[in-house]
C-alpha cells in the first residue's frame, strides 16, 4: 500500500495533509437526505500557490489519510459519493470505505480499458456502485472515443449525474427519459435555485445535489408554526432577566414544545452526564446559554419527522454552527463565550431561509448583540469571517477564484490541514447526532 500511495502522491498536486473537506448533500424527491458528495480541496498551508488540478479528484493518498482521520464521521449512516480516477481505482484504499454505502464517481479521465473494466467488476463484486457524469446535450456529438467510452462504462453505472450548468432544459427532458429507460438513477447536479429543483422534480429526476434549499426566498414572509412562535418567545425569555420559574411556566404552557425540548436535550450531542427529566432540571444542568442553543435548533426541527427525513436546513444549520464554534475554540482558546457566540451566528445565519423574511427583520425581532448583527448582515468582524469561511467550505465550487473564497480565508488561520479536517469531521458527527435523534 505504501508504494502505491507514495507514487500517487507524487503525481498529483493535492498533498496528503494540505486539504479540507467540502460536503454537499444529495437529497431525494421528498427532500430527505440520501447521501453526500465529499469534495477534497487543497489548502494553501505549506504551498506557494494552488495548481489548476487542486480541485480535481482526490488522490488515493488523500482519501486514505482522510479515512484514517475518521472519514466515516463525515457521512454518518448516509451514502457517500466520492470522485475517483484510474489511480484511485487501482489502489487498495477501499478497505477504509463503507462499501455498501459508497458510490464511486468515475472521473472523465477514467478510460474503459481492459484492466479498468476488470477492476470495476471486482469492486462491484464487493458491493461498490458507480456514478457517471459528463453526459450532457453535447455527448452525442462528441468524438468517437467519447461515445465508445460511454458505451462501455454506462452499463456499469447505477447513477448518472446531469450538470444543470451545462445541460439545457430541452435536452434535459430527453436525457432523463432515455436514462430512466436504461434503468439508471438520475442525479441532478448543481441545483442552485428552487425553480431549478421544481423543474427537475417535474422531469422525474430521482436525486438532487446543490444548495437550492438554503437560498433565501423572501415572499412577504411565511407564517410561523405555533411551535416556532412559542420557541421564539422562549428564546426572548431565556435571554432576559426573568426568573427560571417564569421560563419553566412558559415552557409548560406548550406541551409539545416541552416534550420536544426534553427529547432534544437528552440526545448524545448534548453530552449531559445524567438524564434530564424536567425543564427546571434542564435550566440547572445546562444553564441558559446552552438552553438557548437547543431552542435555536428546535426552530429548524420539524415535529413528527425523524433522522434523514428532517429538513436539510437542520443538518446545514447545526453543522455550520458547530464548525464555527469549534473554529472559535481553536482560534480563541480560553474564551468560551466567543465560541458560544460563534455557534449562535452559525445557527441564525439560515433563519432568513427558514422564515422567508429578510435577515435585517430577524435581528430586529430576536435580541442579538451588535457583533452578531454585524456578522449576520455584513459578514463583518471575527464572527463574520468565520461565517464566510463556513459558507465557502460548504460550496467551494461556487467560490473558486474569488477573493472571499476558502483559500484566502484559510491563509489567516494558523491551523494545519489535519486540524481543519478534524474540526470539520467533528462538526459533521455532532450534526448527524442531532439530526438522527431530532424531534
Amino acid at each position: 500500500m505504501t508504494d502505491t500511495l507514495r507514487q500517487d502522491h507524487a503525481d498529483h498536486p493535492l498533498r496528503v495533509r494540505d486539504f479540507y473537506l467540502g460536503r454537499q448533500p444529495v437529497l431525494d424527491r421528498n427532500q430527505s437526505l440520501f447521501g453526500y458528495e465529499l469534495l477534497f480541496r487543497s489548502t494553501p498551508l505549506g504551498q506557494a500557490d494552488v495548481g489548476q488540478g487542486a480541485g480535481l479528484s482526490a488522490t488515493a493518498a488523500v482519501i486514505a489519510h482522510a479515512a484514517q482521520l475518521g472519514l466515516a464521521r463525515a457521512i454518518g449512516d448516509a451514502h457517500c459519493f466520492l470522485n475517483v480516477d484510474a489511480d484511485v481505482l487501482g489502489s487498495d484504499i477501499f478497505a477504509f470505505l463503507p462499501r455498501e454505502r459508497t458510490v464511486l464517481e468515475l472521473a472523465a479521465s477514467v478510460a474503459p480499458d481492459e484492466a479498468t473494466l476488470a477492476r470495476l467488476a471486482e469492486l462491484a463484486g464487493h458491493g461498490f456502485r458507480f456514478a457517471l457524469d459528463g453526459i450532457d446535450s453535447g455527448s452525442a456529438g462528441e468524438g468517437m472515443d467519447d461515445a465508445a467510452r460511454l458505451q462501455k462504462l454506462l452499463p456499469l453505472a447505477r447513477f448518472v449525474k446531469l450538470d444543470l450548468r451545462t445541460t439545457p432544459q430541452p435536452a434535459l427532458s430527453t436525457l432523463v427519459a432515455r436514462l430512466h429507460g436504461m434503468d439508471k438513477t438520475v442525479v441532478a447536479n448543481k441545483v442552485e435555485t428552487r425553480d431549478e429543483y421544481q423543474a427537475c422534480l417535474d422531469l422525474g429526476i430521482d436525486y438532487f445535489q446543490g444548495y437550492y434549499f438554503a437560498r433565501p426566498s423572501v415572499l412577504g414572509g411565511r407564517k410561523l408554526s405555533p411551535s416556532q412562535a412559542a420557541v421564539l418567545e422562549l428564546m426572548k425569555l431565556v435571554t432576559s432577566d426573568v426568573d427560571n420559574a417564569d421560563i419553566e411556566r412558559a415552557v409548560k404552557r406548550d406541551v409539545t414544545v416541552a416534550m420536544n425540548l426534553l427529547r432534544l436535550v437528552n440526545t448524545p450531542a448534548v453530552g449531559a452526564r445524567q438524564r434530564i427529566d424536567s425543564v427546571s432540571q434542564a435550566l440547572i444542568v445546562l444553564g441558559r446559554r446552552q438552553l438557548q442553543r437547543w431552542l435555536q435548533i428546535m426552530l429548524y426541527a420539524e415535529p413528527g419527522t425523524r433522522g434523514h427525513n428532517q429538513t436539510p436546513l437542520l443538518m446545514l444549520a447545526t453543522t455550520r454552527g458547530r464548525l464555527m464554534e469549534l473554529l472559535a475554540q481553536r482560534l480563541r482558546p480560553g474564551q468560551r463565550y466567543l465560541s458560544e457566540i460563534a455557534f449562535t451566528v452559525g445557527i441564525m445565519s439560515l433563519m432568513d431561509v427558514l422564515f422567508g423574511i429578510p435577515m435585517a427583520d430577524i435581528v430586529e425581532q430576536i435580541p442579538v448583540s451588535d457583533e452578531v448583527s454585524q456578522a449576520l448582515l455584513r459578514r463583518g468582524g471575527f464572527f463574520g469571517e468565520l461565517l464566510r469561511l463556513a459558507e465557502c467550505i460548504e460550496s467551494p465550487d461556487s467560490h473558486e477564484g474569488q477573493e472571499d473564497g476558502v483559500l484566502p480565508s484559510l491563509r489567516g488561520l494558523a491551523i494545519s490541514g489535519d486540524d481543519m479536517v478534524e474540526l470539520e469531521m467533528a462538526a459533521f458527527q455532532w450534526s448527524d447526532s442531532v439530526v438522527r435523534y431530532a424531534i
